[in-house]
């Protein structure tokens, strides 16, 4: 996921440089959304860690 959110904000500062603003903003807009999905299942995965345990080894 965190893959995805690095390759849109590329190909938006590519855009960027280019001149393509209509590509960037939305590539932009895409990387964004998809990086903060990446951070919140990071959250939850961590806290579902902690809260589980190790078990009984």
């Amino acid at each position: 996921m965190l893959g995805w959110a690095l390759t849109f904000l590329v190909v938006a500062l590519i855009a960027a440089v280019l001149g393509f603003t209509s590509i960037a903003g939305t590539a932009m807009g895409v990387a964004k959304i998809l990086f903060f999905v990446f951070l919140v299942l990071f959250l939850v995965s961590a806290v579902m860690h902690l809260v589980r345990g190790r078990g009984v080894p």
